[in-house]
């Protein structure tokens, strides 16, 4: 395999953990999601819970507020510990193994690695919002107003973090957008890539 790592990047709704999950599950390689949380929690000191709230979102506030967060006597906030422990465990996970990792800024942490491919996995509108819906039981506006919430904390974590922009092209190997293509394209592209 000339890629050894797989990050994803996604829109909420777009179905990019469900295609990486897929992938690495052809690929026969490890799938780091939310299974990393634990490690994350340990390296920071922190609780599961708060770093699941926060490890790949921005406070509910804004950027304004993320860059003035509460910050101890050497400058560095909580965030910035969440995000530390998170970056070190990404790196641990990308030397020991191949591996598909989804979000937390991987593709921006590992930017420097060779065998890494970036993915940015987008959507249109109301494929987004219809599978929203679906997977949270959730009426339309609520889905919108999920999807709203959860982007904006995603692209302020990583704007702030990586200082790139989140969803940029040029930031990533891959852009595909789910909607168009389907899930098995875009599933097929990326292991196409890799191999």
């Amino acid at each position: 395999m000339a890629k050894r790592i797989i990050t994803i990047s996604r829109e909420f709704g777009s179905g990019g953990r469900f295609i990486g999950e897929k992938v690495a599950k052809k690929l026969g390689i490890t799938y780091y999601d939310k299974n990393i949380i634990s490690e994350i929690a340990e390296k920071s000191g922190l609780s599961p819970e708060y770093i699941q709230e926060s490890a790949e979102l921005s406070p509910k506030k804004g950027l304004f507020a993320y860059a003035l967060a509460g910050r101890d006597i050497t400058g560095k906030s909580v965030e910035d510990m969440v995000y530390e422990a998170q970056r070190k465990v990404i790196l641990e996970l990308a030397e020991k193994e191949s591996c598909v990792i989804i979000g937390r800024n991987a593709d921006f942490i590992l930017r420097d690695w060779n065998a890494v491919l970036n993915v940015f996995i987008h959507g249109d509108m109301p494929e987004k919002i219809q599978r929203i819906m679906d997977l949270h039981n959730v009426e339309e506006k609520e889905a919108v107003k999920m999807m709203a919430d959860t982007d904006k904390r995603r692209m302020t974590n990583y704007n702030f973090y990586t200082d790139q922009k989140w969803g940029k092209a040029s930031n990533y190997t891959l852009s595909l957008n789910s909607s168009q293509l389907g899930y098995d394209r875009c599933e097929a592209i990326i292991m196409e890539c890799v191999k």
